[in-house]
């Protein structure tokens, strides 16, 4: 296990350099290292972001005594989760993914903690507040798929974004199904049992913190801005101009696909809970439905970075927006109480959320280059969040007023605006869009 510290001044940054700039084998090795710490540190992440999302809605409903603003809890943390995508990514790209992500997930413990405090006091304000905060483990858990394509090949990123995806559903499955068992040990601690999740979101996001802290070393972003090799002065000057528009569209499209994709998922995912209850579903179909299409968020990604890398970035984003069509469809025409058309509704809106996040990601990561990788991505996922809060928001006046119905079938029309963004990119080469990050950096 490699115990090196990360590079501080120059000397240990030529050293680190020395030590993996004529080594690819040495570089793959570190890579896959890279890969196993943040796929443990994943594990538990997923598990606090999935038991708080499960019961957001329902605790804030309790609390509120109304479910008019049932979208409030995922618009405030994905409100929070805007804020702290833009601080995580600003501290990583000055500081190394460690540093960044590790405070990122031990924010998201505090807030959490948050959540408890205001549930046994029956604050709202800190209700409201810590939801904010709680935010940062949201935005952290997605920005760490990152952290895997830092010294990935290109040919290996959506797999590198696949592999840090796929062990978050270990988590995400776990956690809505200990609902109840949680609930249950808050109840006997005299806490209200909708805050019982969010104890085990606290402990679980301040484990994964420590993972990262303690483990994630040398530091694969600084480490890979080291070794990256010297800029080129003999790069023709109109192969530098187009490699940079076409990186300039590929930002673009990646950024509107994971946008588009986020808040169709989010929109019809935080009221489906309400609209359970409404027809007599209890929580322990609500923990087995979420957990369901949580799993459905991540477990796909067994396959889907492979595809994205053979199949190219645009096909499979034209496959999430008819999947997520096919999914807001499903849950408008459902019947309310078959459990079983619900579920595979909500599976299909986890699957094509899964296809849009890591094909968009993976265009993200090439059209970057090192030197303001880190710091863009928080952007885009600024953007990312800050869609899913106003779908949040959106999502609970909308169903309000209009109905789920409506809301699912505009959440699955919207999705198609997907297709076309994916055939415009295809009238670009993906192959050399894919290869331009390292162009432009020259």
């Amino acid at each position: 296990m490699i115990n090196s510290k990360q590079p501080k001044n120059e000397g240990t940054q030529s050293a680190l350099r020395n030590t993996y700039i004529d080594s690819p084998e040495k570089q793959q090795r570190l890579y896959k290292r890279t890969l196993l710490v943040v796929v443990i540190s994943q594990i538990f992440g997923g598990a606090g972001l999935a038991a708080g999302i499960a019961v957001g809605a329902l605790l804030a409903q309790d609390m509120l005594g109304t479910d008019r603003y049932a979208g409030i809890p995922s618009a405030l943390f994905t409100l929070g989760s805007a804020g702290a995508a833009f601080l995580v990514g600003r501290l990583s790209q000055r500081y190394g993914r460690r540093l960044g992500l590790s405070a990122g997930f031990f924010a998201g413990g505090l807030g959490a903690a948050g959540v408890v405090a205001a549930a046994v006091t029956n604050s709202i304000l800190l209700l409201f507040l810590s939801l904010v905060i709680y935010g940062s483990g949201f935005a952290t858990n997605l920005l760490s798929r990152y952290a895997g394509t830092d010294l990935a090949h290109s040919n290996q990123r959506a797999t590198a974004v696949s592999t840090v995806m796929v062990s978050t559903t270990f988590g995400v499955i776990a956690g809505p199904n200990l609902i109840q068992a949680m609930s249950g040990i808050a109840k006997l601690a005299g806490i209200p049992p909708l805050a019982g999740p969010f104890i085990l979101s606290a402990a679980a996001f301040t484990f994964a913190g420590l993972v990262l802290f303690i483990f994630l070393r040398p530091d694969p972003l600084l480490l890979a801005k080291t070794i990256e090799p010297p800029k080129s002065e003999t790069t023709a000057h109109s192969s530098a101009t187009s490699a940079r528009q076409q990186s300039k569209k590929g930002l673009f499209i990646g950024t509107a696909v994971m946008v588009i994709s986020h808040s169709v998922m989010v929109g019809i995912m935080a009221i489906t809970p309400v609209h359970m209850g409404h027809h007599g579903h209890g929580l322990g179909n609500v923990g087995l439905l979420i957990s369901i299409h949580a799993g459905f968020m991540y477990l796909p990604s067994l396959f889907t970075g492979k595809l994205v890398d053979r199949a190219g970035r645009s096909a499979i984003a034209i496959a999430s927006g008819v999947t997520l069509l096919g999914a807001g469809l499903l849950a408008a025409f459902a019947p309310p109480e078959s459990m079983f058309l619900l579920t595979t509704a909500l599976a299909l809106l986890g699957l094509g959320w899964n296809f849009g996040l890591v094909s968009g990601t993976a265009l993200i990561v090439d059209s970057t280059n090192r030197d303001t990788r880190a710091k863009t991505q928080g952007s885009v996922d600024v953007l990312i969040s800050l869609a899913g809060a106003l779908a949040g928001v959106g999502a609970g006046l909308a169903a309000s007023q209009l109905g789920y119905n409506i809301l699912s079938i505009a959440g699955g029309i919207l999705s198609l605006m997907l297709v076309p963004a994916a055939i415009w990119l295809r009238t670009g080469s993906e192959s050399t869009l894919e290869n331009s990050a390292t162009a432009v950096s020259k």
